[in-house]
């Protein structure tokens, strides 16, 4: 029979994986819900970006709250949060109501995840901890890897409603567990207040900027909304790096990067991380309405990256033991750079094996050579008192790096289609109002529904232009996240 201990690292594992699974399911229904919703491309960024945008902004005073008022308390204000929001996104009739209910989805996430590692390590002994949080991290490796497939299936068979609606019973169990078994515990020292100042100026200026990049295809740069909103942006995160250095109890200890291996492996990142994210984002719109995959196919074509990120992360760990932690944060980012390369030759069509097998394969090798050293060098480049809240701050690094990775590619994603597809169909030669109907769907890009908008003699035409023009900006962007993950390699080998 299961002692309370071990019900209690169910509960911690169960939960994590709302926001895992989550977080990789949604990246295949975004075709769907693009269709039913009548969604264009930047609508379906803020489906992504709003949640990013809360989790990152917030992450840090999530942790900090569940020392301060109980971690038990405030993993379950987070993961009742995130199931009101989960059914919410699941009953919208909008894209503005369900991207709100994204945001508050990021707002429950922020208190779920910190808690999660932070009351195992209350939980178990000095003996058991390390067994606890290795088996959790399996078994979050594992939720990452198949809630995608299960998902697509779901999304397939189903709806891509019951993504969210799945979120109930797992959120059920969770409380459950936490209600009989899991123990208050918080952190005795901690009894400043919480940085809610930080944590407001962290959301205001990453929000500012990314509104400012995800507008800009659509309105321009020189449009008054773009530029006010990213000057607004700019100016809130210079005076939360101002307000950081003065507080007492900052959200964001800004000291901690005087360490300049800390500051490098962060900066290693932001560039890595990003460039991971925008795979998540475009590879299943990609196999979805390009290569006309089905949505549990898209979810299985990405399987091979978590397996072999969970096979590999031992082996990394060992080797960064007996080489350190330079070599391999300089070779894993070139080899994840091979692979966003490979993605990038992709084309139309072809067989699996021979396009996206390949890519996703190097790249998943790159990534796990990286993470184990990674995160040994974030926790090892300061003192040791601090190492819990480098590793937090690493933490909120790597979401923060999704959430600008995918505004910024998205410009280079919209210009570089705009002007293939706009190429493309001048040269079809098509009649004055069947060109007006397509240009009002261009942009939802590959999503873009022209059916009713012209005759099927020039239909395959039509569509063809705009597969092979998002294939070509889907190409460019994964060049484009090819020298991310470069920088990512320059960053690791001035790590010393």
């Amino acid at each position: 029979m299961p002692s309370g201990r071990q019900w209690t690292l169910v509960a911690t594992i169960v939960g994590s994986s709302l926001t895992f699974v989550d977080a990789t399911v949604v990246n295949v229904a975004l075709p769907a819900l693009q269709a039913e919703l009548h969604a264009t491309i930047t609508d379906v960024q803020w489906v992504i970006e709003a949640y990013a945008l809360f989790l990152g902004g917030l992450i840090l005073v999530g942790g900090s709250m569940g020392d301060q008022f109980g971690r038990k308390r405030t993993f379950l204000a987070g993961v009742m949060l995130f199931t009101i929001a989960s059914i919410a996104c699941g009953l919208a009739g909008s894209m503005r109501a369900l991207i709100v209910a994204r945001a508050a989805q990021g707002v429950g996430a922020a208190f779920l995840v910190p808690g999660s590692l932070a009351i195992i390590s209350a939980t178990f002994d000095d003996a058991d901890r390390g067994r606890a949080i290795g088996t959790w991290s399996g078994f979050s490796a594992m939720t990452s890897a198949l809630g995608p497939i299960a998902g697509g299936w779901l999304i397939e068979h189903v709806s891509w409603r019951a993504v969210f609606f799945l979120n109930v019973p797992l959120a059920a169990i969770v409380v459950a567990l936490s209600a009989r078994f899991m123990s208050e515990s918080r952190d005795p020292s901690r009894t400043s207040r919480i940085d809610w100042t930080g944590a407001g100026l962290a959301v205001a200026g990453l929000g500012g900027v990314v509104f400012a990049l995800l507008e800009w295809p659509r309105l321009g740069a020189s449009h008054p909304l773009v530029f006010v909103t990213m000057g607004c942006g700019a100016v809130s995160l210079a005076v939360l790096v101002v307000f950081e250095r003065r507080v007492a109890a900052p959200m964001l200890p800004i000291g901690l990067f005087r360490s300049r291996p800390f500051t490098l492996a962060n900066l290693l990142t932001l560039f890595l991380y990003g460039a991971l994210a925008t795979v998540f984002w475009l590879v299943p719109l990609n196999l979805i309405q390009v290569q006309h995959y089905s949505a549990t196919g898209a979810g299985a074509a990405l399987l091979p990256l978590p397996i072999l990120m969970f096979l590999l992360s031992r082996w990394s760990g060992g080797l960064a033991a007996r080489v350190g932690s330079r070599l391999p944060l300089t070779i894993g980012p070139i080899v994840a750079a091979v692979g966003l390369i490979l993605y990038a030759r992709s084309g139309v069509g072809g067989s699996y094996w021979t396009t996206f097998f390949p890519a996703v394969v190097v790249l998943g090798v790159g990534m796990a050579i990286v993470v184990a050293p990674l995160t040994t060098t974030a926790m090892t480049a300061v003192e040791a008192q601090h190492a819990g809240v480098a590793s937090g701050v690493n933490n909120a690094v790597a979401r923060v790096a999704g959430l600008i990775a995918i505004a910024v590619f998205g410009v280079l994603l919209v210009r570089s289609f705009d002007v293939r597809v706009r190429a493309a169909l001048d040269r079809l030669e098509l009649p004055a109002a069947a060109r007006t109907a397509i240009d009002r769907e261009l942009p939802k890009l590959a999503g873009a529904e022209i059916d009713a908008a012209i005759e099927s003699v020039q239909r395959v035409a039509v569509r063809r232009a705009m597969d092979e023009s998002f294939a070509s900006a889907f190409g460019l962007v994964m060049m484009a996240a090819a020298a991310a993950a470069l920088a990512a390699a320059l960053a690791g080998a001035l790590i010393r």
